[in-house]
């Protein structure tokens, strides 16, 4: 904030007051004056004496006009206030909005003032708060909250700053609507009649409020209603017909709306109470509703169950511009200032000629520019292919006639004529497949664009007042009901929030029928087991191929950084270039928080910056990292193939608890005269590895036990039939219903793997530290650990090594709220280049020998050894048999006081802690695998990725795919 200059009083209010009642100078003469008393009555510093330079506070802010006035504002404070003067008696609503239009060229003060030196009026202009007005009159000066209010304009208006914001109005609107949309749909009216109906009494309120319809209309008509409830669909049907085409309510004129919001009268009979309640919400002031989020919110209430298919989630309007700056504002105004550049040498050229004709050439040539820059601006399109309720489509109109004001103001003050606005909602173009949200999407941009015209001081004199927006379609933006590809229009930008739905959840939500539609329609661009969102950012990257789009950008979950997912950012960051990304951020969906990637991009333009993050870059990669090292090119490797796989997906309630087991585990033997031990193992997920075991079982019958053999093991079979029939019914894949009583992916493969194996390698498919643990055999792994069928201490201490750690971090993905790594067999293991010789498919026999093998396992004995003595002290736990043979004994605590210590004691905390010990321990282990790749320690974990990527290059060899998918044997 620009601070003030206090000085003492030399005017009481009672001087102020009689003087300026008794002026009658016009406002050219008088303002000056005006305002340095004002400032003397206030005892603060005047404009002259505080800024002699005028840089930050001054008379007449601004450039000449070229409709004759001096200057933005008859007085401009930095970060305070803009203030026009009018002569006594005059229009201070027509003061308001001249100051209202030159507000951007006055760095969009916080307050914004007009007097006519016997009234002031002042008006609040933060953004995302409901705008509040204070006004005073000569005669109020005599008052000290009069003059403390004016105290604050010159020295501190945060204290004027309204309580309310535009967001908090809005979800107050939306909760009183939801409520009514609840009760009318119980009522049986049909949901898509609800909404359209309920919008219309919305943008009643709106259009009331900004004075479009006249004298308090609407609200009237809900007083006459309220008393005689027979009558309001009657005259709510009047009223509507008159918006259509422009006409009479009753006696009064109503003016033309339509725009597809209005092209019937139907209206549906509300209640006494509902009437009422209508009432009460049209008391709010709907001029200041944020559309942005109103239509979310109140989607939210109308059709819960659509929502979360919609992608149509409240996204704040920051989040939205990291998008909409660098696709939209800031190409075109690195445009418009090449333009103006060619305006300023036109003009100087035009004054610096000798002959009126070269200076009119000259002039018309700094027009022509003008024109030609203002033409392309407003014929400017902008596509959002999943809309949903508009919340990118209002904010990126908005970006587009705040980029042609700012034109206009900037013309002016060249000497240029300025026009009035004219971009307006034919500007933005959505596809949404629900005629719902496409409805909330229209809405949402008429409010957005007749508040912007009223906020910066224009008219809504246009009619019909709602412009057509055919241009918001109802469709499919990935697959056509025929099964084709649909075709977008071509537009100069993409913007977006397509839907998040992860690749596993395609099948369930969509339907096998559609899925394997979009297979075949996207197979050679987006990988199977790619997110739905990746359908989008082929598609526009298909539209920056063919040139019928410039730039794009999208909104992705963080998931887009790995995997599959990654797959389709590589041709993009390949062949043209992803110039703005922001990697992890967080974000809203559904009301619940996740992590996101914002990613933009084009056909490699070569005029705009690269930012990662915020940071200039020369470089985005596929993976959203800016590294020299582009790890996305590492291949998988064939001496890596068949040995790591994704553990068992149970599919159902099959897991049981340990006692319930153990009671099994003990009753005699079967009909088929088989213990109860033949189908129960241990079973352990990522949560066991990272923290405590659970102690949990699991019922497995195999991958082919028929139905009559597992019906033999009595208990099990009766605890599967009951738990897990009934929702294994209910899925849609016929072969997990058929063999309802086995896991649903059972991994054979794996179990091939493992049956010789005493111990086995796993680690958490996501876990905040990435750690390897040991697991026994015959324990079955959960589909969230990873599995490497490796049992000796070599291949062990690779994968805890920092070597693998680095690698692991940078080829894979990020997961959830906590944004925590995500490794995955395909992407982690299969392209990590071991070091030569010790790679998992050479058999352990070779290698054992080896001086370097032998180093690594001495050191991951250690290191195991250790931590399993922190996790459990032998003076806190003990050992015991399980009741049946052939499973690992039980680590119990010895008493209650080591049971309370043992439950803080996990990897989690380990690695959260790291004590000297655990680092001296991977500092060996580290100087072991080094030495085995015969690399110095000390190398940072950018060099290590770049060797370790030409090693996998090298190993690789110019005909392995150059794919990190899915993994080798994760179906078994």
């Amino acid at each position: 904030m620009i601070g003030s200059i206090a000085v003492a009083p030399s005017l009481t209010p009672v001087q102020f007051i009689r003087k300026w009642k008794a002026v009658e100078l016009k406002e050219r003469s008088a303002a000056q004056s005006h305002f340095n008393d004002l400032c003397r009555l206030l005892g603060e510093a005047t404009p002259t004496d505080a800024d002699p330079k005028g840089s930050w506070y001054c008379f007449e802010r601004g450039a000449t006009k070229t409709t004759g006035g001096e200057g933005w504002a008859d007085v401009w404070k930095r970060e305070h206030f803009g203030w026009e003067y009018k002569g006594k008696r005059k229009d201070l609503d027509a003061a308001f909005g001249q100051l209202q239009s030159y507000a951007l060229a006055l760095e969009n003060p916080p307050l914004l003032v007009v007097s006519d030196m016997d009234r002031f009026r002042i008006h609040t202009n933060w953004t995302n708060t409901v705008s509040k007005t204070y006004e005073y009159s000569l005669d109020d000066l005599a008052e000290p909250a009069a003059l403390r209010t004016l105290k604050s304009v010159l020295t501190n208006p945060e204290n004027l700053k309204p309580g309310l914001t535009r967001e908090a109005l809005t979800r107050d609107a939306a909760r009183r609507f939801a409520a009514l949309a609840q009760a009318l749909r119980s009522r049986g009216h049909e949901a898509l009649s609800v909404a359209h109906f309920i919008n219309r009494l919305v943008f009643c309120m709106f259009a009331e409020d900004c004075g479009l319809l006249s004298n308090m209309q609407f609200s009237r008509m809900l007083n006459v209603a309220a008393g005689e409830p027979h009558r309001f669909v009657a005259m709510t049907r009047e009223l509507f017909g008159a918006m259509r085409s422009g006409g009479m309510a009753g006696w009064e004129p109503v003016r033309w709306f339509n725009g597809g919001l209005f092209k019937d009268d139907r209206a549906i009979p509300l209640t006494t109470e509902e009437i009422e309640s209508v009432r009460d919400a049209a008391k709010l002031d709907w001029s200041d509703i944020d559309p942005s989020i109103f239509g979310t919110l109140f989607e939210a209430g109308l059709d819960p169950d659509k929502r979360s298919q919609l992608g149509a989630h409240y996204t704040d309007a920051e989040k939205i511009r990291m998008i909409v700056k660098p696709v939209i504002e800031e190409p075109l105004q690195r445009e418009w200032e090449t333009e103006k550049g060619r305006i300023v040498d036109a003009l100087a050229r035009s004054d610096a000629a000798r002959s009126p004709s070269a200076r009119t050439k000259a002039r018309n040539e700094a027009e022509r520019i003008l024109r030609g820059f203002l033409d392309r601006l407003r014929r400017f399109r902008l596509l959002d292919p999943a809309c949903g309720s508009g919340n990118f489509l209002h904010l990126g109109l908005l970006c587009l006639k705040d980029l042609e004001h700012r034109v206009g103001i900037e013309a002016e003050a060249l000497g240029l004529p300025r026009e009035f606005p004219q971009v307006g909602p034919e500007a933005v173009l959505g596809i949404e497949i629900n005629p719902y949200a496409a409805e909330l999407a229209r809405v949402s941009v008429w409010i957005g664009d007749i508040q912007w015209m009223r906020r910066n001081g224009f008219g809504m004199n246009r009619e019909p007042i709602l412009r057509s927006l055919d241009t918001i379609r109802i469709a499919d933006a990935v697959i056509d009901v025929d099964g084709t590809e649909p075709e977008w229009p071509a537009v100069d930008a993409i913007v977006g929030n397509p839907p998040f739905l992860g690749g596993k959840l395609l099948r369930t939500l969509l339907g096998d029928d559609t899925v394997e539609r979009l297979f075949a329609l996207y197979g050679g661009r987006v990988p199977a087991e790619a997110d739905l969102v990746c359908y989008w950012i082929a598609k526009a990257w298909k539209q920056v191929q063919t040139g019928k789009t410039a730039r794009v950008g999208l909104v992705a979950t963080n998931s887009l950084r790995g995997g599959a997912n990654r797959r389709v950012l590589m041709p993009i960051a390949d062949q043209g270039a992803i110039f703005e990304a922001w990697s992890d951020e967080p974000w809203i969906i559904n009301g619940a928080a996740v992590r996101v990637s914002l990613v933009a991009f084009d056909g490699a333009a070569d005029d705009r910056p690269i930012r990662l993050d915020g940071v200039p870059v020369t470089r985005i990669n596929a993976d959203l990292t800016s590294t020299a090292c582009d790890v996305t090119k590492a291949a998988r490797l064939r001496e890596n193939a068949g040995v790591a796989f994704m553990g068992d997906t149970k599919g159902g309630a099959f897991d049981i608890d340990g006692d319930l087991a153990r009671r099994w585990l003990a009753m005699p033997l079967n009909p088929n005269g088989r213990p109860n031990a033949d189908v129960l193992r241990p079973w352990m997920n990522g949560m066991d590895v990272v923290r405590r075991p659970s102690g949990k079982w699991i019922i497995d019958f195999g991958w082919e036990m028929s139905e009559t053999e597992a019906a033999l093991f009595e208990q099990p079979f009766k605890h599967v039939l009951a738990n897990v029939k009934p929702e294994r019914d209910k899925n849609n894949r016929e072969a997990y219903r058929r063999n309802w009583w086995r896991h649903a992916e059972p991994r054979p493969g794996m179990w091939a793997c493992l049956r010789t194996l005493k111990r086995f390698i796993v680690t958490p498919e996501v876990s905040k530290h990435r750690v390897f643990a040991w697991m026994e055999h015959p324990v079955v792994p959960d589909h969230k650990l990873q599995v490497i069928a490796r049992e000796d201490d070599t291949s062990f201490g690779i994968l805890n090594s920092r070597f693998h750690r680095a690698w692991s971090l940078a080829v894979g993905s990020w997961h959830g709220i906590g944004n925590d790594p995500r490794y995955t067999i395909g992407t982690c293991f299969e392209t990590f280049p071991f070091p030569e010789g010790l790679s998992p498919t050479v058999p352990v026999a070779r290698y054992e020998a080896d001086p370097r093998a032998q180093g690594i396992a001495e050191a991951a004995r250690r290191l195991d050894e250790w931590r399993q003595n922190w996790l459990n002290p032998d003076d806190q736990v003990i050992h015991l048999d399980e009741v049946a043979p052939g499973f690992p004994r039980r680590v119990l605590p010895k008493d209650d006081k080591a049971a309370a210590l043992l439950k803080k004691r996990t990897l989690t905390a380990l690695y959260n802690e790291r004590p000297a010990w655990l680092v001296h321990a991977h500092d060996a282990l580290d100087e072991a695998v080094a030495t085995a790749y015969g690399w110095p320690v000390t190398l940072t974990d950018e060099e290590v990725l770049v060797r370790l990527l030409e090693l996998n290059r090298h190993r690789a060899g110019d005909d392995t795919p150059r794919r990190t998918g899915s993994a080798t044997g994760v179906h078994g």
